[in-house]
């Protein structure tokens, strides 16, 4: 199983998704920023990692979110996704296609990476919808 982290990103209210590159697995989707956890670090150092990464920001990590895990076809994930805010920093899309901050009214607008979908539900029912 491989440990993954994401980062719930508010900005009043709309947050931050990132569209995956055409050439990676599930490419062309839209996922939260993060990452794979490295032997060695935190889930939290990881996260901060992967968002300087990918975003070139540094993220203030709060509490979890949600943790989901999900079987796909070529892997299976434990993803556990974080409340963050953006400490320093505006989210540059350095390893994505796409950057969108969304309110949850429209995540039906976009495609997801499937491991996404119950914290995807979770957000618009905690939104009213």
């Amino acid at each position: 199983m491989v440990e993954v982290v994401a980062a719930l990103i508010w900005d009043e209210s709309r947050f931050l998704i990132c569209r995956r590159p055409a050439g990676k697995a599930r490419g062309g989707l839209y996922e939260f920023a993060g990452g794979k956890v490295e032997p060695g670090e935190t889930p939290a150092q990881a996260l901060v990692r992967e968002c300087c990464e990918e975003l070139a920001i540094t993220l203030a990590v709060g509490d979890v979110f949600m943790e989901v895990t999900h079987d796909y076809p070529d892997l299976t994930v434990h993803l556990t996704l974080y409340h963050a805010s953006i400490a320093e920093g505006t989210p540059q899309a350095l390893e994505h296609s796409d950057l969108r901050w969304i309110t949850p009214e429209e995540i039906p607008l976009y495609d997801f990476c499937p491991a996404d979908e119950a914290i995807l539900r979770r957000l618009r029912t905690a939104s009213g919808l």
